[in-house]
């Protein structure tokens, strides 16, 4: 299996219009997001990229986890990020994360991934991670980050 992270920013006159901007940005846009827990299937390879629809997939279920960030407070950021452990035959554990703060997130996803391993008997590798964020100037602004698992059709 392979799973793509990818990422977007966005700004609109509307949170939700900042969020589909993000959503484009990303490539998610036309789908109908299906949220899923954290669990990394065995066998699978992660890609870091922006996600590209294999032909007209408009309306699918887009099966992902996300963590996403708003904010429409001039001068304030909106931070989003998630992070990962594997092992070796590629099972693992997906954590998503927000906040104000990009320092923020990235702790927030290295103390989830640290506990959750805590208690594992698996010999997950190093954490890693994908943010995104950005500063509102004038408008609402979104910062999104999704782990894509697969498009289905209804």
């Amino acid at each position: 299996m392979r799973i793509v992270v990818t990422k977007g920013h966005g700004c609109g006159r509307t949170p939700l219009s900042a969020f589909d901007h993000a959503l484009f940005e990303a490539g998610i846009h036309n789908y109908n997001l299906v949220p899923l827990s954290s669990v990394i299937p065995p066998g699978t390879v992660i890609e870091r990229a922006k996600f590209e629809p294999s032909g007209d997939e408009w309306g699918n279920r887009l099966y992902i986890v996300m963590a996403r960030n708003s904010t429409m407070i001039a001068g304030t950021e909106a931070w989003a990020g998630i992070g990962w452990v594997q092992t070796p035959d590629g099972r693992g554990l997906f954590v998503e994360h927000f906040d104000a703060s990009r320092e923020n997130v990235e702790d927030m996803i290295q103390m989830s991934l640290g506990d959750m391993v805590e208690y594992r008997d698996e010999d997950f590798g190093e954490v890693q991670m994908v943010l995104q964020g950005g500063r509102c100037v004038d408008r609402p602004v979104c910062g999104l980050v999704a782990a894509v698992y697969q498009s289905q059709d209804w």
